[in-house]
């Protein structure tokens, strides 16, 4: 595949809120897999490219919610598979606490240039 053709899903998390690790891969995995079910109701043919392939990920940090919101806005606006996590609050959060965001798996070349200049968790 050509990298323009390449497919893989980003989660970003936000920094600002503490987390343990165990909750901070519980919303990641959240992330990656609302937005995948995201990504194969919008068109299964990248899905199953990006199952094909490695099933790409990479995981990146924002400073806060209104960072995360304003990503998630921009995806959405794009027409970028992507689900916006909020947490039941049932252990370590706040009900209602926005932790993550999951985009894709979809094309690198529509995500890159919303997260080409976040860094990686």
């Amino acid at each position: 595949m050509r990298n323009e053709q390449e497919i893989k899903q980003v989660i970003i998390v936000r920094i600002d809120i503490d987390m343990g690790k165990g909750k901070l891969a519980a919303q990641v995995a959240h992330a990656s897999l609302m937005s995948y079910f995201n990504a194969e109701r919008k068109d299964s043919s990248v899905t199953k490219k990006w199952l094909e392939h490695g099933e790409k990920k990479i995981v990146l940090k924002v400073e806060n919610e209104e960072a995360l919101k304003r990503l998630n806005e921009a995806f959405k606006y794009k027409d970028v598979p992507c689900a916006l996590v909020t947490d039941a609050g049932l252990t370590e959060l706040p009900p209602g606490t926005v932790t993550a965001l999951g985009i894709g798996p979809w094309m690198n070349n529509e995500i890159d240039p919303i997260t080409s200049k976040l860094k990686l968790l």
